[in-house]
């Protein structure tokens, strides 16, 4: 309950100022910009979303990591950690309220693009089921990026450090599975090595999912990823706190 009230009082934070707003916007847009430009929707002749799915790994790469870098930096930045540190809560509630608040707000922006589905539909006869789990894969996925952002948000007081801190980390679970970095592996690493490599990526987790397909491995993983930088969270505030 006490993480649910956190949540609802970070959550109100974000539209008290432009910031979710912001986000969203430019979610929206971008994401329109990938479907029916990059992903050639209208050329591809097929009711389907896989080029709006497709392209939210990248999107997340730097949108998440901008909306989650004032969660912990702006509290130590402006001393208001301390004050958080003194309520009756424990930190685990708290990095889980600030969590859940920031979890939500991509939830809604997903949430905002089913006129784009109600579309396809108009166009076609598309599978929905396929559709609807493509849409909970993507905002599994969007709570590791979120996880990840948000401790290492927690290691600055400058949002602008915890944004490249994320973006590199993010960076590398999204790379890692690509052809070029296997690549690069295959050259002198063994196969146990090179399929170790491969299953951080997100984008091998993911590529089922943007299908459709949600296998128990895929949806572990995503749920492993965020369960361990949230405990990880945990972990680096308890220590700021100890300080």
């Amino acid at each position: 309950m006490r993480s649910l009230t956190i949540a609802r009082r970070e959550f109100g934070s974000f539209f008290a100022t432009p910031i979710a707003y912001v986000y969203i916007a430019i979610f929206l847009v971008l994401s329109g910009v990938c479907t029916f430009f990059m992903g050639d929707f209208y050329a591809r002749g097929q009711a389907d979303l896989l080029p709006f799915f497709e392209f939210h790994p990248w999107l997340y790469l730097f949108l998440v990591p901008a909306i989650a870098m004032r969660s912990w930096a702006e509290e130590k930045k402006s001393g208001t950690i301390e004050l958080l540190m003194t309520l009756p809560v424990s930190t685990t509630q708290t990095v889980i309220g600030k969590f859940l608040a920031c979890w939500t707000i991509l939830g809604l922006a997903l949430l905002m693009t089913t006129p784009l589905w109600l579309t396809v539909n108009y166009l076609g006869s598309p599978d929905n089921g396929i559709i609807v789990a493509a849409y909970i894969g993507t905002w599994l996925m969007s709570g590791a990026f979120l996880a990840i952002s948000q401790c290492l948000s927690a290691v600055s007081r400058s949002q602008v450090v915890a944004f490249v801190l994320s973006v590199v980390v993010c960076f590398i679970f999204v790379v890692s599975g690509s052809d070029i970095v296997i690549d690069a592996f295959k050259n002198w690493a063994n196969n146990l090595v090179v399929d170790t490599v491969a299953s951080f990526s997100f984008l091998t987790h993911f590529d089922a999912m943007a299908k459709g397909v949600l296998a128990a491995s895929d949806v572990a993983y995503f749920v492993l990823v965020t369960a361990s930088w949230l405990f990880a969270s945990v972990i680096i505030i308890d220590e700021n706190k100890a300080d």
